[in-house]
């Protein structure tokens, strides 16, 4: 069980992927979670979609992250409301494809803020609620943060910031018993990767690189998440854990045999 009866949890970017997933697990795990984004029908769209003993547990509050007054008071709401917070999931996500020639200011700006400033904010606000109850913080970054994609420059630079972030956050408040990880899927089949997965080359292609030969599912994203929240990995802080299906173990030569 990653989290226990009484928790409070807010989950960034909620209304689909990764970040659903992660609020109807945490709400099956027995925490009050708080889903929160920038659409409230797609947020609405999750809970109603879930078990209802588990929907019980699950509350929308709806913030644009990359806001740092919006988050700001919705991190300090829900720690006033519910008289605690436990876990912030940082998962709010934007891409703009690109290589450096062909990104705008205005993409570039853009996906840095939701992408990096939305984490900074939300983290900045949930340090001290997090302090009184020794609670964590997990970042969804990518194996774009950990490596360079082609045309992606904007995507891959905002997720590497994040990468650091989250041990440079480790390192501040280890100490201080707030634990902070990421997690770094590979492709994995939600909203944002929607155009990719039509392409039945491009799908095999991700196929002979990835050695399970898969994209991932967003509930086990999900799963990895839960543990990095929960007790069992109380004693593990500043980890980037690739979700990837084994990508990360290649040297990124062809396969050869």
């Amino acid at each position: 069980m990653a989290t226990k009866d009484g928790t409070v949890a807010i989950v960034t970017g909620a209304g689909s992927g990764i970040g659903a997933a992660t609020a109807r697990r945490f709400a099956a795990d027995g925490a009050t979670v708080v889903l929160t984004g920038r659409t409230k029908e797609k947020l609405d769209d999750v809970v109603a979609g879930a078990d209802p003993a588990v929907a019980e547990r699950m509350h929308v509050l709806v913030a644009d992250s990359s806001d740092e007054e919006a988050i700001t008071h919705l991190v300090d709401e829900v720690a006033s409301g519910f008289g605690r917070l436990d876990t912030l999931v940082n998962n709010a996500a934007v891409a703009r494809p690109g290589t450096a020639e062909q990104t705008s200011t205005e993409q570039w700006r853009f996906v840095h803020a939701v992408d990096v400033d939305g984490v900074f904010f939300a983290s900045r606000a949930a340090v001290p609620h997090l302090r009184t109850t020794r609670g964590s913080i997990v970042n969804v970054t990518s194996v774009s943060g950990l490596g360079g994609d082609w045309a992606n420059v904007a995507y891959n630079s905002a997720k590497g910031a994040v990468v650091n972030l989250t041990r440079a956050m480790a390192l501040d408040h280890g100490g201080e018993g707030v634990r902070v990880n990421a997690v770094s899927p590979s492709l994995t089949y939600t909203e944002m990767t929607e155009g990719m997965t039509g392409d039945e080359d491009l799908m095999a292609r991700f196929a002979d690189r990835i050695p399970m030969g898969r994209g991932g599912e967003p509930a086990e994203v999900a799963d990895v998440i839960a543990f990095l929240a929960g007790p069992d990995a109380r004693f593990v802080t500043g980890v980037n854990l690739p979700v990837d299906g084994g990508l990360s173990a290649s040297n990124g030569q062809p396969r050869m045999s």
